[in-house]
């Protein structure tokens, strides 16, 4: 079976963040609560976190679809807590406008936690995950396109959901950052749950360095897609396509540990044959064949 990827070759994040969902003519957020996780574990500037246009676009098009609430709720961290990310970032102000809540995931008490242990882990003994999306009616991510220094190797939509695992009060990071299989627990937190959608910012990128600073490569792009796999993979490709680090270079696109891991615990496609992308117009159509060259080189 195959798994639809949109591309959109844009540097208007409005505009393209909801022409990259239409693309993929699909809606399973109507009548539903959405739960949405942001990249928000600094208020940097884009591609170091979530830019604000691509959250209003996302939060305006999943109300458009029909959507009965939303939620964002976020960790952030190292450095100011999350409420203080969020008020920089300007999604407070942006919450009251278009109507949806917020939910700082650092604020919570301790029964809004669930004990997560994945089947086979590195994890020594699991790790907590937040209730609000472990018992999620539906939930969207968002994610940015850029390297990291610290281990990672990437972080993209796979990587996004080390957010969702507290950091104060626990050694959750501690034990992810200092353990040779940093890579695989980062695909074995997304054990814990299954987005309805995930959106790639592309339009910015950093190509090396990351995840708050980097060096910058204008992209112009935004994915959408259900898989996040696929979406990683095709994210791997994009950066490689533009030069990027000798770790994300390294072998095929799918031997990347992240991708290698989160496919063999049948997260996503197992191989690039796997992927269907959808474009709007020939520059889009022009660039999946790029992407597509990089995805299937051996």
């Amino acid at each position: 079976m195959k798994t639809k990827i949109s591309i959109v070759r844009t540097r208007n994040r409005i505009e393209g963040v909801k022409q990259a969902v239409d693309l993929l003519k699909s809606n399973p957020f109507q009548g539903k609560a959405v739960v949405l996780k942001p990249n928000l574990n600094s208020a940097d500037t884009t591609p170091g976190s979530t830019h604000i246009d691509t959250l209003r676009s996302l939060v305006l098009t999943l109300k458009a679809m029909g959507a009965r609430q939303i939620t964002v709720a976020e960790r952030s961290g190292p450095g100011d807590p999350t409420r203080v990310v969020m008020e920089k970032k300007g999604i407070l102000k942006l919450a009251a406008e278009l109507d949806f809540y917020i939910l700082a995931m650092d604020e919570m008490a301790p029964d809004s936690w669930v004990l997560v242990r994945p089947q086979d882990s590195h994890w020594r003994d699991g790790f907590l995950f937040p209730r609000i999306y472990r018992e999620a009616e539906s939930i969207v991510q968002t994610c940015c396109l850029k390297t990291h220094a610290y281990g990672g190797h990437f972080t993209l939509s796979l990587k996004n959901a080390v957010g969702m695992v507290p950091r104060a009060g626990h050694s959750y990071m501690q034990e992810l950052h200092s353990s040779p299989f940093q890579r695989q627990m980062i695909a074995e937190i997304n054990t814990a749950y299954s987005p309805d959608l995930v959106v790639l910012d592309g339009v910015e990128a950093f190509v090396d360095g990351g995840p708050a600073r980097g060096k910058l490569a204008e992209t112009n792009v935004i994915l959408a897609g259900k898989d996040r796999v696929a979406i990683d993979a095709v994210g791997v490709a994009i950066l490689r396509l533009f030069g990027t680090t000798p770790a994300v270079s390294q072998g095929t696109v799918f031997q990347q540990e992240q991708i290698a891991r989160a496919a063999a615990l049948n997260l996503g496609v197992q191989s690039p044959d796997q992927i269907e992308f959808v474009t709007a117009d020939p520059e889009g159509a022009d660039f999946a064949r790029k992407i597509t060259e990089i995805l299937l080189k051996t």
